[in-house]
């Protein structure tokens, strides 16, 4: 949100305020301008707040802007150098799974063949004897 038409809306509805307090007033003049004082020296008192409270936030939001401007990058490179370091740490274990792996398989391909020899073996006799 903007300050300017924040501001300009709420001097808009004061001064509507004050016209129409002015039209409905049963107060003397004397009574009336002692009133009016008041009520603008309230009315410059809160605005100023306003505009030190926006000054406040615009201050809040400029110092957050910069740490991130400033932590994002430094977080960034923390991430790389963490990956980096996670790869090289699981290298040696990525190598020994994949010497696993062939190992495995070739075990798997000599279960294959020696229940293939089995088998030619097992159906040899059979012709053998009914023959």
């Amino acid at each position: 949100m903007k300050a300017k038409p924040f501001l300009i809306g709420l001097a808009t509805g004061i001064i509507g305020g004050t016209v129409a307090v002015l039209f409905s007033t049963p107060q003397s003049g004397q009574q009336l301008r002692t009133t009016l004082k008041q009520n603008a020296d309230q009315t410059k008192g809160m605005l100023l707040d306003v505009k030190q409270q926006v000054g406040t936030v615009k201050h809040s939001v400029n110092t957050l802007t910069n740490e991130v401007k400033n932590n994002i990058p430094q977080i960034i490179n923390d991430l790389k150098q963490t990956i980096t370091t996670f790869t090289e740490e699981i290298e040696p274990d990525k190598n020994n799974l994949q010497q696993e792996l062939d190992a495995l398989q070739n075990s798997i391909s000599e279960i294959e063949k020696n229940i293939a020899q089995f088998t030619e073996n097992k159906k040899k006799p059979q012709e053998k004897i009914s023959d």
